[in-house]
């Protein structure tokens, strides 16, 4: 193995080239544009054997990526924002016909207002669209993430397209120490891609993403929630592999100090570092506190979230999304949902939307709100953590009654 210096768009690329991508279909968006840019270099070059496709939008970029995937080789596009808004009728193609494409998604806002900055409102408005999404800690695991991903989504058991999502800026653009296996590791640990299912050969021509009337349409969907089903346990095979054969362990749902954790907060992306900072600096000063990270949100973690909060009478859950008209962010909802016959008291924060930075300050206003409401000294909380004082004077659009 060797280190590079990486940022998370690079890294995603790299892995790509590692995963012998064949053909590459990218249509550019910031923050994503420096990946779309580093996959046209190496394909130019001839460090990637692939072929690159120009097109005009990200609606066709995943139309060819998903088409190019069905003839039997390995495909890849990347997007962000509103590129993934603009990829949504295209994504149900895609994993309705059960192609196992995987995709890294730079998370940025959703117009409007417009913003190039990091939240995770664009692939939350995704997550029920049948693709397996994991949420990167840093640029490391951007890289990991992305070939355990090819192996979960292709396994025969599963057949599911994936997302590798890394926050903007926070990940996409900074330069982070990598550890880059060599080519033959990830040979052997990925593998050459093997089409099963629906493919297109003129030879053997089929039928693919046809009418299909209601006396089917049910049962094609339960398919795709089995094969979603099977993702969590195919997901937990995979990753005790890498960790033998890379020496990393990742995990489902990884609990950093939470077994004697008064409170926990449940988080994921790059946040996560932020917040274990902060429980190291709280535990110091001799506060239990701990962070629950979500690494696989969909499908949903049930089984690993609830270990790890088991007994946990106050948790809180951080959303990087204002889950709008909702009572409260997606992976609060999904959260409450998994401990629905455990009595906690689940709190939501929102906070980081737009790219405004998750602070040391405010995760730790989060653990001091959850601490006292345990103590029963508080019983409300600050469910906008980060919000500015007089909000409604910006660009009122709407009296505050």
């Amino acid at each position: 193995m060797a280190y590079k210096m990486l940022n998370g768009n690079t890294a995603a690329a790299e892995a790509m080239k590692l995963a012998k991508v064949q053909v590459v279909s990218v249509y550019p968006i910031t923050p994503q544009s420096p990946m779309s840019e580093r996959l046209a270099d190496m394909v130019a070059s001839g460090e990637m054997k692939a072929e690159y496709i120009r097109v005009e939008s990200e609606h066709s970029a995943m139309s060819m990526t998903m088409t190019a995937q069905l003839t039997g080789v390995r495909a890849g596009t990347a997007t962000s924002s509103n590129g993934l808004a603009l990829m949504h009728e295209v994504l149900s193609m895609v994993s309705g016909t059960r192609a196992p494409v995987v995709m890294p998604v730079v998370n940025r806002g959703v117009a409007a207002p417009w913003t190039l900055w990091c939240e995770h409102g664009d692939s939350m408005a995704q997550r029920d669209m049948g693709w397996l999404q994991f949420y990167s800690e840093n640029v490391q695991e951007v890289l990991d993430l992305m070939l355990v991903a090819y192996r979960v989504a292709e396994d025969e058991r599963v057949l599911t397209p994936a997302m590798v999502c890394l926050d903007g800026f926070f990940l996409s653009h900074s330069m982070q120490k990598v550890d880059v296996p060599e080519e033959e590791l990830v040979d052997d640990f990925v593998g050459p891609y093997i089409r099963k299912n629906g493919y297109l050969d003129t030879k053997d021509p089929m039928f693919l993403c046809g009418l299909c009337g209601p006396e089917d349409y049910t049962e094609m969907r339960y398919q795709q929630k089995v094969g979603m089903d099977n993702a969590s346990k195919v997901a937990q095979e995979v990753l005790e592999e890498f960790e033998a054969k890379f020496g990393r362990k990742l995990e489902i749902v990884e609990g950093y100090k939470t077994e004697d954790a008064d409170v926990v907060l449940v988080a994921l992306g790059s946040m996560c570092g932020t917040a274990k900072y902060v429980v190291n600096k709280m535990r110091a000063e001799g506060k239990k506190v701990g962070v629950a990270k979500v690494t696989m949100f969909r499908p949903f973690p049930v089984d690993q979230l609830r270990k790890v909060l088991a007994g946990k009478e106050v948790i809180g859950v951080f959303d990087r999304s204002a889950g709008l008209g909702g009572q409260g962010g997606p992976v609060w909802s999904e959260t409450c949902a998994a401990l629905k016959d455990q009595s906690s008291d689940i709190r939501h924060y929102v906070g980081g939307l737009g790219g405004r930075d998750v602070t040391i300050d405010n995760i730790e206003k989060i653990f001091n709100e959850l601490l006292e409401i345990k103590e029963g000294r508080r019983d409300k909380h600050t469910q906008w953590i980060d919000l500015k004082d007089n909000p409604m004077e910006i660009r009122q659009v709407i009296k505050n009654v």
